[in-house]
């Protein structure tokens, strides 16, 4: 399990879902500038939708295999609606205002939302099990790949196939791209600009559902707190790539899922690195490389908001 192969497998894995939450955090920004700093709770939330699905919706000993596409919509409709809502009542009021007032309210939102599910969602102050694929692991010469693995090496290509398809092909996308480059002369060219944003936080809740789900399959919990970690492992996967371009947001999750994994795996075996390996470590070594990508290339390793690249 400590080989190469594996550990790179394990990077991959790991980058894979923060690149699926990352592209939320750049969609919105290359659209309205805005960080939006919820968009962990809204991965938290898509998490606890899915698992109510199973617990409450579909009758018990349902097959997983069954119930995992009835989860991927509950959870996705769950986050949707909540980014969604957020948007209309949160964000745009404050759309012209300074770009302090909508970064506290996103803060504030985020609180809001963990707090909400803290305190209202049944026995969520401990962490909750969450429903298992009775298959697997499955094994690739040295490497094995558990059912929660599969799951993400999967979704994560079909669901970036999926977006680019969408923004290079219909309308809709090409609009979206418009927006992002000029948002003033889009509306003045017909484009319903609101609409544009709220799909952009659409589709960026509903990639936060996936990798929650992902999240949940790998880890074989969820729980109220989340959002926490993984939004700001996300958020700066989003920064590594170049904040508003959606390839970037997904490189720069493999890049800091690979050097995430192999920093904590393999950094003690260095002489008088002892100390500094581990699971422990890993946000340590994760911001150590955002800090040296941005200081050789601010712009982010693809580029910052590139709308012909959207």
């Amino acid at each position: 399990m400590n080989t190469l192969p594996q550990q790179l497998a394990n990077g991959l894995f790991l980058g894979s879902m923060y690149g699926l939450i990352a592209i939320g955090y750049t969609m919105v920004y290359g659209i309205v500038q805005l960080i939006n700093f919820a968009h962990g709770e809204i991965f938290m939330t898509g998490g606890f939708g899915a698992l109510t699905v199973y617990l409450y919706v579909l009758p018990d000993g349902t097959s997983m295999w069954i119930a995992l596409p009835a989860m991927l919509i509950g959870g996705g409709l769950v986050s949707v609606l909540i980014a969604v809502g957020a948007e209309r009542f949160a964000y745009r009021p404050l759309r012209g205002a300074p770009r302090l007032a909508p970064l506290i309210t996103a803060i504030g939102l985020s609180l809001a939302l963990q707090q909400a599910v803290f305190n209202w969602y049944p026995d969520a102050k401990t962490d909750r099990n969450f429903p298992q694929i009775d298959a697997g692991p499955w094994h690739l010469g040295s490497i094995s790949i558990s059912s929660g693995s599969l799951f993400v090496i999967i979704a994560a290509p079909l669901c970036m196939a999926a977006l680019a398809f969408f923004v290079r092909l219909s309308r809709t996308g090409r609009a979206m791209q418009a927006t992002a480059q000029d948002p003033d002369t889009a509306q003045l060219m017909g484009i319903d600009t609101n609409r544009i944003i709220v799909i952009a936080f659409a589709i960026g809740g509903f990639f936060a559902a996936v990798a929650a789900v992902a999240y949940g399959l790998r880890y074989g919990q969820i729980k109220y707190d989340m959002g926490f970690q993984m939004g700001l492992k996300a958020f700066t996967a989003a920064v590594l790539g170049g904040i508003g371009n959606i390839y970037g947001a997904m490189i720069g999750g493999l890049v800091l899922g690979l050097a995430e994994t192999l920093a904590t795996s393999y950094i003690d075996e260095i002489p008088g690195m002892q100390q500094l390996g581990g699971g422990g470590w890993s946000s340590v070594w994760a911001f150590v490389l955002l800090i040296l990508v941005l200081l050789f290339r601010p712009q982010g390793l693809v580029g910052e908001r590139v709308a012909d690249r959207a």
